[in-house]
């Protein structure tokens, strides 16, 4: 089977660079599957993970959105964050996801709720990119 280059790069650096057979993950428009020759294309990333498929096995990326750019045999993603499977600490995604449950349960005034939402889809992310139940 023919292989796509993929680069996840976020602001800090290169997160992962590897040839695969087929990359999945979430755009704001739904599920993308990419192939080796997919139509150029860009679009906009949910927070999710980008599944990188390599023969029987699959590498996980957890993203915290950005872009994702297609051309026929290279595939870009420009993430705000991105942190690959072995390096997600479980516990400090468990702290951040409980810091943020009480934040949204606090009913404060001073709580910016949207920012606190994200906080927790991201944490969330991370501890179903690391437990492998994407």
């Amino acid at each position: 089977m023919k292989t796509i280059h993929v680069s996840v790069v976020t602001p800090d650096g290169p997160v992962y660079e590897s040839e695969v057979e087929m990359v999945s993950t979430r755009a704001q428009s739904g599920e993308l599957g990419i192939l080796h020759g997919h139509i150029p294309m860009v679009a906009p990333l949910q927070i999710g993970a980008v599944r990188l498929k390599k023969g029987s096995s699959t590498e996980l990326v957890a993203v915290s959105g950005g872009f994702l750019e297609v051309r026929p045999d290279k595939v870009t993603i420009l993430a705000k964050a991105a942190e690959i499977e072995e390096e997600i600490d479980i516990s400090r995604a468990e702290e951040a996801k409980k810091r943020a449950e009480m934040r949204i349960q606090s009913k404060q005034d001073d709580i910016d709720f949207k920012r606190a939402e994200l906080a927790l889809k991201r944490a969330i992310n991370r501890i179903e990119v690391k437990q492998h139940k994407i």
